[in-house]
């Protein structure tokens, strides 16, 4: 008997917490959609990025992952820094070579016209 009352006591408990919950909980509206979460783009645009905006770079967690779109995205502006890099690494190779050569020649025709003279 004292079981039985236990459960009736229980399971009043429980259909007023659902109802209170239902019709009396909230202001009335229904929940704002919640906003997607995007990857803020913290790669700046009007400076070379460093190796401190790298470590900064998180991606938003998706349900089986990372965002495709934002990996991608972010991958590309690196590649392209990269390549941007290398290039220009190449051209002052390319000319530090050539001042070398310039000054090599220089200098081995000052001794052979000091010797003219």
């Amino acid at each position: 008997m004292f079981m039985f009352l236990f459960l009736v006591v229980a399971l009043a408990v429980v259909v007023a917490a659902v109802t209170l919950s239902v019709v009396g909980g909230g202001e009335g509206a229904p929940l704002p959609e919640a906003v997607p979460e995007r990857l803020a783009d913290p790669l700046p645009y009007d400076r070379p990025v460093n190796r401190g905006d790298v470590e900064a770079l998180r991606f938003p967690l998706v349900l089986r992952g990372y965002r495709m779109v934002d990996v991608d995205d972010a991958l590309g502006r690196l590649g392209a820094e990269i390549a941007e890099r290398d290039a220009r690494i190449v051209d002052l190779e390319t000319a530090l070579a050539g001042a070398r050569a310039a000054t090599a020649t220089t200098s081995l025709r000052k001794p052979a016209e000091e010797d003219h003279q």
